[in-house]
Protein backbone atom coordinates (compact mmCIF):
# COMPACT_ATOMS: atom_id res chain seq x y z
CA UNK A 1 0.00 0.00 0.00
CA UNK A 2 1.48 3.36 -1.08
CA UNK A 3 1.08 6.05 1.54
CA UNK A 4 1.00 9.79 1.01
CA UNK A 5 1.49 12.68 3.38
CA UNK A 6 -1.12 15.18 2.26
CA UNK A 7 -3.32 18.04 3.33
CA UNK A 8 -6.94 17.47 4.29
CA UNK A 9 -9.06 20.60 3.86
CA UNK A 10 -11.25 22.04 6.60
CA UNK A 11 -12.74 25.47 7.25
CA UNK A 12 -15.26 27.60 5.47
CA UNK A 13 -15.23 28.90 1.93
CA UNK A 14 -12.40 31.36 1.40
CA UNK A 15 -10.83 30.53 4.78
CA UNK A 16 -9.19 27.14 4.40
CA UNK A 17 -7.57 25.31 7.30
CA UNK A 18 -5.71 22.05 6.69
CA UNK A 19 -4.81 18.91 8.60
CA UNK A 20 -1.57 17.16 7.65
CA UNK A 21 -2.44 13.47 7.40
CA UNK A 22 -1.05 10.12 6.30
CA UNK A 23 -3.44 8.53 3.82
CA UNK A 24 -3.56 5.76 1.25
CA UNK A 25 -2.63 7.22 -2.14
CA UNK A 26 -5.96 5.99 -3.55
CA UNK A 27 -8.07 7.72 -0.87
CA UNK A 28 -9.80 11.01 -1.74
CA UNK A 29 -8.40 14.31 -0.43
CA UNK A 30 -10.85 14.68 2.45
CA UNK A 31 -11.51 10.96 2.87
CA UNK A 32 -10.23 8.22 5.14
CA UNK A 33 -6.75 8.67 6.59
CA UNK A 34 -4.33 6.56 8.65
CA UNK A 35 -2.89 9.15 11.03
CA UNK A 36 -3.08 12.88 11.65
CA UNK A 37 0.38 14.49 11.96
CA UNK A 38 -0.61 18.10 12.56
CA UNK A 39 -2.29 21.20 11.20
CA UNK A 40 -1.46 23.96 8.72
CA UNK A 41 -3.14 27.39 8.75
CA UNK A 42 -2.17 29.55 5.75
CA UNK A 43 -4.48 32.39 6.86
CA UNK A 44 -2.05 33.76 9.46
CA UNK A 45 1.07 35.75 8.65
CA UNK A 46 3.38 33.83 8.69
CA UNK A 47 1.49 30.57 8.14
CA UNK A 48 1.00 28.55 11.34
CA UNK A 49 2.18 24.94 11.39
CA UNK A 50 1.60 22.56 14.30
CA UNK A 51 3.40 19.31 13.53
CA UNK A 52 4.22 16.11 15.44
CA UNK A 53 7.88 16.13 14.39
CA UNK A 54 8.78 12.60 15.50
CA UNK A 55 5.81 10.95 13.77
CA UNK A 56 6.40 12.95 10.59
CA UNK A 57 10.06 11.88 10.59
CA UNK A 58 9.06 8.24 11.13
CA UNK A 59 6.68 8.32 8.16
CA UNK A 60 9.20 10.07 5.89
CA UNK A 61 11.88 7.53 6.87
CA UNK A 62 9.52 4.63 6.05
CA UNK A 63 8.86 5.99 2.56
CA UNK A 64 5.62 7.98 2.69
CA UNK A 65 5.54 10.40 -0.26
CA UNK A 66 4.48 13.96 0.56
CA UNK A 67 2.64 16.26 -1.80
CA UNK A 68 4.52 19.37 -2.98
CA UNK A 69 2.97 21.67 -0.36
CA UNK A 70 3.55 19.18 2.45
CA UNK A 71 7.15 18.65 1.29
CA UNK A 72 7.73 22.41 1.59
CA UNK A 73 6.13 22.44 5.05
CA UNK A 74 8.19 19.47 6.25
CA UNK A 75 11.34 20.99 4.82
CA UNK A 76 10.66 24.32 6.57
CA UNK A 77 10.06 22.49 9.86
CA UNK A 78 13.33 20.56 9.51
CA UNK A 79 12.04 17.02 8.95
CA UNK A 80 14.03 16.61 5.74
CA UNK A 81 17.15 18.12 7.34
CA UNK A 82 16.89 15.54 10.14
CA UNK A 83 16.34 12.74 7.58
CA UNK A 84 19.43 13.88 5.69
CA UNK A 85 21.54 13.91 8.87
CA UNK A 86 20.26 10.49 9.95
CA UNK A 87 21.21 9.18 6.48
CA UNK A 88 24.74 10.46 7.08
CA UNK A 89 24.82 8.70 10.45
CA UNK A 90 23.67 5.44 8.82
CA UNK A 91 26.46 5.72 6.23
CA UNK A 92 29.04 6.40 8.95
CA UNK A 93 29.93 9.91 7.76
CA UNK A 94 29.59 11.27 11.30
CA UNK A 95 28.22 10.29 14.70
CA UNK A 96 24.72 10.71 16.05
CA UNK A 97 25.83 13.36 18.56
CA UNK A 98 27.38 15.40 15.75
CA UNK A 99 24.17 15.04 13.71
CA UNK A 100 22.14 16.35 16.68
CA UNK A 101 24.54 19.27 17.09
CA UNK A 102 24.25 20.14 13.39
CA UNK A 103 20.45 19.93 13.56
CA UNK A 104 20.29 22.16 16.65
CA UNK A 105 22.61 24.69 14.99
CA UNK A 106 20.38 24.70 11.89
CA UNK A 107 17.26 25.08 14.05
CA UNK A 108 18.77 27.99 16.04
CA UNK A 109 19.86 29.72 12.84
CA UNK A 110 16.35 29.29 11.45
CA UNK A 111 14.82 30.76 14.64
CA UNK A 112 17.17 33.76 14.49
CA UNK A 113 16.17 34.36 10.88
CA UNK A 114 12.47 34.21 11.77
CA UNK A 115 12.96 36.59 14.71
CA UNK A 116 14.88 39.01 12.49
CA UNK A 117 12.06 38.88 9.94
CA UNK A 118 9.44 39.52 12.63
CA UNK A 119 11.46 42.42 14.04
CA UNK A 120 11.82 43.89 10.56
CA UNK A 121 8.04 43.63 10.01
CA UNK A 122 7.35 45.25 13.39
CA UNK A 123 9.76 48.10 12.64
CA UNK A 124 8.14 48.62 9.24
CA UNK A 125 4.71 48.77 10.90
CA UNK A 126 5.99 51.26 13.49
CA UNK A 127 7.56 53.42 10.77
CA UNK A 128 4.34 53.36 8.75
CA UNK A 129 2.33 54.29 11.84
CA UNK A 130 4.74 57.16 12.56
CA UNK A 131 4.39 58.44 8.99
CA UNK A 132 0.58 58.24 9.23
CA UNK A 133 0.66 60.08 12.57
CA UNK A 134 2.87 62.85 11.17
CA UNK A 135 0.62 63.23 8.13
CA UNK A 136 -2.45 63.37 10.37
CA UNK A 137 -0.76 65.99 12.57
CA UNK A 138 0.01 68.12 9.50
CA UNK A 139 -3.62 67.87 8.37
CA UNK A 140 -4.83 68.76 11.87
CA UNK A 141 -2.46 71.74 12.01
CA UNK A 142 -3.72 72.95 8.63
CA UNK A 143 -7.33 72.58 9.81
CA UNK A 144 -6.55 74.40 13.06
CA UNK A 145 -4.83 77.21 11.15
CA UNK A 146 -7.80 77.56 8.77
CA UNK A 147 -10.19 77.57 11.72
CA UNK A 148 -8.10 80.20 13.54
CA UNK A 149 -8.06 82.38 10.40
CA UNK A 150 -11.82 82.00 10.05
CA UNK A 151 -12.37 82.93 13.72
CA UNK A 152 -10.01 85.90 13.35
CA UNK A 153 -11.94 87.07 10.29
CA UNK A 154 -15.23 86.68 12.17
CA UNK A 155 -13.79 88.59 15.14
CA UNK A 156 -12.54 91.33 12.82
CA UNK A 157 -15.98 91.55 11.20
CA UNK A 158 -17.68 91.76 14.62
CA UNK A 159 -15.17 94.39 15.76
CA UNK A 160 -15.77 96.43 12.61
CA UNK A 161 -19.53 96.09 13.10
CA UNK A 162 -19.24 97.13 16.75
CA UNK A 163 -16.98 100.05 15.79
CA UNK A 164 -19.44 101.28 13.18
CA UNK A 165 -22.31 100.86 15.67
CA UNK A 166 -20.43 102.86 18.32
CA UNK A 167 -19.65 105.63 15.81
CA UNK A 168 -23.32 105.89 14.84
CA UNK A 169 -24.47 105.94 18.46
CA UNK A 170 -22.51 109.14 19.45
CA UNK A 171 -23.59 110.77 16.21
CA UNK A 172 -27.20 109.93 17.01
CA UNK A 173 -26.76 111.29 20.55
CA UNK A 174 -25.20 114.44 19.17
CA UNK A 175 -28.19 114.94 16.86
CA UNK A 176 -30.69 114.28 19.60
CA UNK A 177 -29.77 117.29 21.78
CA UNK A 178 -29.64 119.52 18.74
CA UNK A 179 -33.16 118.52 17.81
CA UNK A 180 -34.52 119.64 21.18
Amino acid sequence: MATKIRLQRHGRKGYAFYSIVIADSRAPRDGKFIEKLGTYNPNTNPATVDLNFERALKWVMTGAQPTDTVRNILSREGVYMKKHLLGGVAKGAFGEAEAEAKFEAWKNNKQKGLEALKNKDEEAKKAAAKVRLEAEQKVNEAKAKALAEKKAAEEAAKAAENASATEEAPAAEAEAPAAE
